[in-house]
Order: structure tokens, then C-alpha cells, then sequence
């Protein structure tokens, strides 16, 4: 399964609210969220993203889709259950 590590990237950042990542995507990567997709970014796992979007997070985060995204193996998988 993937988990989304948006809020841990952001912290070793120094970056800790929605209102800060929003200044930096429009600083950094020319990109403006609102308010309520910046929150549900930060409240969980998004279904789906736009490239565009995970491009200016990216951008503006100094970092790469892997460290937003971790993959981890279900457990049932890793012992070999379906």
C-alpha cells in the first residue's frame, strides 16, 4: 500500500500549516491550491492527483514523488496470504 507523507515532508521542511505550503507552491512553483484542497492534501491520502499538482508539490518541497509517497507492503501480502 502507498502512504502519504505529505505532513512528514513538509515538517522536515520547517513547514507546519496549509497557509504556509500554499505560499510556497505560489512562490516556488507558481501554483495556486485552495484552501480546501490544500486541507484535504494534508488531511489524508488523496484517491487521485493531478501531474500538475504533484509537480508543483515537488517543486516547491525540494523533493521527489518517492518521498511523498512511501510504498509499504500490506501485511497479509508480505506473509503470503491473498
Amino acid at each position: 500500500m502507498l502512504v502519504w507523507m505529505l505532513r512528514q515532508v513538509m515538517a522536515s521542511r520547517g513547514i507546519w500549516s496549509g497557509a504556509a505550503l500554499a505560499r510556497l507552491l505560489k512562490e516556488k512553483a507558481g501554483y495556486s491550491l485552495s484552501a480546501p484542497s490544500i486541507s484535504a492534501l494534508l488531511s489524508g491520502q488523496p484517491r487521485q492527483m493531478k501531474a500538475e499538482t504533484l509537480d508543483a508539490l515537488c517543486t516547491a518541497l525540494e523533493c521527489t514523488p518517492n518521498d511523498l509517497w512511501v510504498f509499504t507492503p500490506d501485511s497479509h501480502i508480505a506473509e503470503g496470504g491473498n
